[in-house]
C-alpha cells in the first residue's frame, strides 16, 4: 500500500494486536512486488495486508508469492489489485469496504436531512441578501414525509436504509437483483428505477459502477425527476451523465450532493463549482482522519480469524466483482 495511509490505518494498538498472531515488520511497506530487496520476504510471506495503492496481484506477482494465502486489504473494493488468479490459487480475499461504508452513509444520511430542510438553498439566500428571515415556512421544505429513492441495495445503500428508519421518511429502493421479500425485509418498497426517479423528492445513488450502470441516470431519466428534486451521488461520478446533469442544474430545476463526479477532478472551469444548488465535495464521504483507524482494526480482526482458523467475515468471491463497487 502506500506508505502515508499505514500511521492511521494502524495507531500502536492495532499493530500490537497483529503482532500478537503474525510476524509483521510496520517499517517494510511495499509498493511494488519486483522491489529487489524484498523477494526473500515475499518468498515466505502467507499473508499479504493490502491498502490504497497496492499493486495488482496478477500472475507475476503471485509468482513471487509461492506461500501466499490470504490478502487482507485494509480498504473498500479490491477490483484495482485482486485478478481471478488470485482465486484460481485458492488465496483468500477480503475486503474492509464494511467498515468504510459507515462514513459513507453516515454522509449520505447528513446529505439527505439536510437537503430535505432546504439548507443549502437558505445558506445562499442568506449569504447573499444578508438577510435573516425565520426561512421558508410554508414552502416544500421539511423532511416529514419527504419519499427518499435509494438506487442499489448495496452494502452501503442498506446502512442508510438502516439510518432513515427513525426518519418520517417514505423509502423506496431500486436494485435489479433485490427481490420484494428482501425489500419487505429492509422495510422498503422496491420500484422500477424509472419509477423511483419519477416519485422521489431525494435520489440517493449507492450503485456500484460497471458497464451496466454507466450514465443509468442520463438525460431521459434526469428529466423524469420532480421539479426540486435533489440527486446525492456518493457512489461513482460515472453513474450519473454529467453533462446531463449540470444542464438541469444550471437550469435550476433539479440541486444536487455531489462526492463524486465524472470526470473526476471536474475542469476548473464547471459551473458545478459555483451553482448555489449544487453542494459539492472532494470524494470525502469515504474513511477519512481518525475514521482509517475502523478500517485498520476490520483488517486486524480478519487476519486474527484467518490465523485461528476461522472463516473469514468479509471474504470476497470472485463473481461479488461483478455486482461490487
Amino acid at each position: 500500500m502506500s506508505p502515508e495511509y499505514v500511521p492511521s490505518l494502524f495507531p500502536p494498538e492495532t499493530l500490537a494486536r497483529l503482532r500478537q498472531v503474525v510476524d509483521i515488520d510496520p517499517a517494510r511497506i511495499l509498493q511494488r512486488f519486483d522491489e529487489p530487496d524484498v523477494q526473500n520476504t515475499l518468498a515466505e510471506a502467507q499473508v499479504l495486508i493490502t491498502g490504497w495503492g497496492c499493486p495488482r496481484l496478477d500472475a507475476d506477482a503471485l509468482e513471487r508469492l509461492p506461500k501466499l494465502r490470504a490478502a487482507v486489504h485494509a480498504a473498500g473494493s479490491v477490483k484495482g489489485h485482486a485478478t481471478p488468479v488470485c482465486w484460481e490459487r485458492g488465496i483468500a480475499i477480503s475486503s474492509a469496504a464494511d467498515a468504510n461504508a459507515a462514513p459513507v452513509a453516515e454522509y449520505t444520511l447528513a446529505a439527505i436531512l439536510f437537503a430535505g430542510k432546504g439548507v443549502f438553498e437558505h445558506r445562499e439566500r442568506y449569504r447573499r441578501d444578508r438577510v435573516f428571515t425565520l426561512g421558508d415556512l410554508y414552502g416544500n421544505v421539511g423532511n416529514y414525509g419527504r419519499r427518499v429513492g435509494i438506487i442499489g441495495a448495496s452494502r452501503i445503500g442498506r446502512r442508510v436504509i438502516e439510518l432513515l428508519r427513525p426518519f418520517d421518511f417514505d423509502v423506496s429502493v431500486h436494485d435489479p437483483y433485490l427481490t420484494t421479500a428482501d425489500a419487505a425485509a429492509l422495510g422498503v418498497r422496491a420500484v422500477s428505477l424509472d419509477e423511483l426517479v419519477a416519485t422521489s423528492d431525494i435520489v440517493s445513488v449507492h450503485a456500484p459502477a460497471t458497464p451496466s450502470t454507466r450514465h443509468m441516470l442520463d438525460r431521459k431519466r434526469l428529466a423524469k425527476m420532480p421539479d426540486g428534486a435533489i440527486l446525492v451521488n456518493t457512489a461513482r461520478g460515472s453513474l450519473v451523465d454529467t453533462a446531463a446533469l449540470t444542464g438541469e442544474l444550471v437550469a435550476g430545476r433539479l440541486s444536487a450532493v455531489l462526492d463524486v463526479t465524472d470526470p473526476e477532478p471536474l475542469p476548473a472551469g464547471s459551473p458545478l463549482f459555483t451553482l448555489p444548488n449544487v453542494f459539492l465535495t472532494p470524494h470525502i464521504a469515504g474513511s477519512q482522519g481518525n475514521e482509517l483507524a475502523r478500517i485498520g482494526r476490520a483488517a486486524a480482526d480478519e487476519v486474527e480469524r484467518f490465523c485461528l482458523g476461522r472463516p473469514l467475515r468479509h471474504a470476497v468471491a470472485l463473481a461479488d466483482l461483478e455486482t461490487a463497487a
